[in-house]
């Protein structure tokens, strides 16, 4: 190596290597000071990049917790509102079939009406009132709404809540009073029976559990129609119901009272509607005589009343007599479809949905207009107040299931949280062993090309030497 005074390259090494030294000190002091590996973007660019969106995950990721945690909290709310309303619907119930006895006088239900009516009002009002957040819950205006639960868009979870006034639930029904079904009286010479010569074809109700296909042929009974669509499992409730006003009885009748399975000899009555009306009692059916004498019989899950062999001058149906001796009278029963939610039932052009139902779509009868002022009017509230806690059921049915659901997602967002962090903090945080000792090994270098440095500088003094 020349020995030269203009150009020291010996203190430029040492120069270029202090100048190394101190920066890589520098940036171990800035990487221990914040904790970072990565600063800026020249520290490790793909690094920062990659980090900054597992920091976006992660912030969602806690955000859709607290989001879930507030599904929970509403759901909560919602169904401890609809736990009381099902208390009070017990409690009508209790009323219903207290008010249903037949040792209450109308003064006693009119009493039992009064906390009805109460219990009623209070229904509307825990609706009508339940908030969250300032938000109705359970009025009606609810309806679905979605919860984020996810770091990214569209990942929702939908909650839907109804109105649980007491004017919104209810019985769902179709049928009743008014259908095919109706008093049929046998020709001279013809044996009646309970067909009711419906045409062929199919019937499709479209119920809560999804439409359900039921095939009707021309020699079924309503019973028949009605097994089919309880065993279509459409969430319709198919039953029957005959009610007939039974006049006319008088000694030396010979005709048969057929009530279901269950069968009754007039001859045996020599006309005492008392005696028969006991023996119906006795038998299972609701039987009650007037002022007039005149005994009204109830029967459900049966096909019809019937009177065969009766006699010409005798005994009638709704005031509809034998035409001639020894001809039989049918009332047929009627067809009711009801369910705890709305449904309709539609033909394939062959069997007309009227000929079996009133109309083709269901009505509500609501918990707001039960009646217990009368014996029929208690025994009828069962159905709607038994439809109503079985909706409100559902409902909870289904916020018990979603803050399940929701809990199920706060498990699995902690997770996956977790999870990003520890990855994110792999790549961004820095290592404090490691960058510790890099910061000592540079700053021992850093010491090493001072020194160096101070030296390298004294090599041209060496020329002087040589010029004496």
């Amino acid at each position: 190596m020349a020995v030269t005074v203009n150009t020291n390259v010996s203190a430029m090494t040492a120069q270029r290597y202090l100048n190394g030294a101190s920066n890589g000190v520098a940036s171990s002091m800035e990487k221990l000071s914040s904790g970072l590996r990565i600063n800026s973007a020249k520290d490790d660019s793909a690094g920062l990049q990659i980090s900054n969106r597992l920091t976006s995950q992660t912030n969602g990721l806690n955000v859709a917790m607290r989001n879930a945690n507030d599904g929970i909290s509403m759901s909560q709310t919602a169904e401890g509102a609809m736990s009381e309303t099902t208390n009070m619907l017990q409690r009508m119930r209790d009323l219903s079939l207290q008010a249903a006895n037949g040792s209450n006088t109308t003064e006693d239900r009119e009493s039992i009406q009064k906390e009805v009516d109460a219990l009623q009002t209070e229904m509307t009002r825990i609706a009508e009132t339940t908030t969250f957040g300032g938000q109705q819950l359970l009025d009606g205006t609810f309806g679905t709404k979605s919860f984020q639960v996810g770091s990214n868009a569209n990942e929702t979870i939908a909650v839907t809540l109804g109105d649980v006034s007491s004017n919104a639930i209810g019985s769902q029904t179709a049928g009743g009073a008014g259908t095919k079904f109706g008093l049929a009286v046998a020709e001279a010479g013809v044996s009646a029976d309970y067909a009711v010569g419906l045409s062929v074809g199919d019937l499709t109700i479209h119920g809560s559990n999804g439409s359900k296909t039921v095939g009707v042929t021309a020699i079924e009974t309503v019973t028949d129609v009605a097994k089919n669509i309880n065993k279509a499992g459409s969430g319709v409730t198919a039953s029957t119901s005959v009610t007939s006003k039974i006049t006319g009885l008088a000694a030396g009748e010979t005709g048969t009272l057929e009530i279901g399975d269950d069968s009754f000899n007039l001859a045996k009555y020599n006309g005492s509607m008392e005696d028969l009306a006991s023996d119906l009692g006795k038998a299972g059916y609701d039987a009650t005589i007037n002022d007039n004498g005149e005994l009204t019989v109830t029967a459900k899950d049966v096909n019809g009343i019937k009177v065969s062999n009766a006699k010409s001058t005798g005994i009638r149906l709704d005031n509809v007599p034998a035409t001639t001796d020894g001809d039989a009278i049918v009332k047929n029963a009627e067809l009711k479809l009801s369910s705890s939610d709305s449904f309709s039932v539609t033909g394939d052009g062959v069997v007309d949905p009227a000929e079996l139902i009133a109309n083709s779509t269901s009505s509500l009868n609501s918990v707001k207009d039960v009646d217990v002022t009368s014996a029929v009017g208690a025994q009828d509230a069962l159905d709607v107040i038994d439809a109503a806690i079985a909706g409100i059921d559902s409902q909870r049915a289904d916020l018990g299931a979603v803050q399940n659901r929701f809990n199920h997602t706060l498990s699995n967002l902690a997770n996956i949280n977790e999870n990003v962090t520890a990855s994110n903090s792999r790549i961004k945080d820095v290592d404090f062993a490691s960058e510790t000792t890099n910061m000592t090994k540079n700053q021992i270098l850093q010491q090493a090309s001072t020194s160096i440095l101070a030296q390298a500088k004294q090599i041209p003094q060496s020329a002087l030497s040589l010029l004496g």
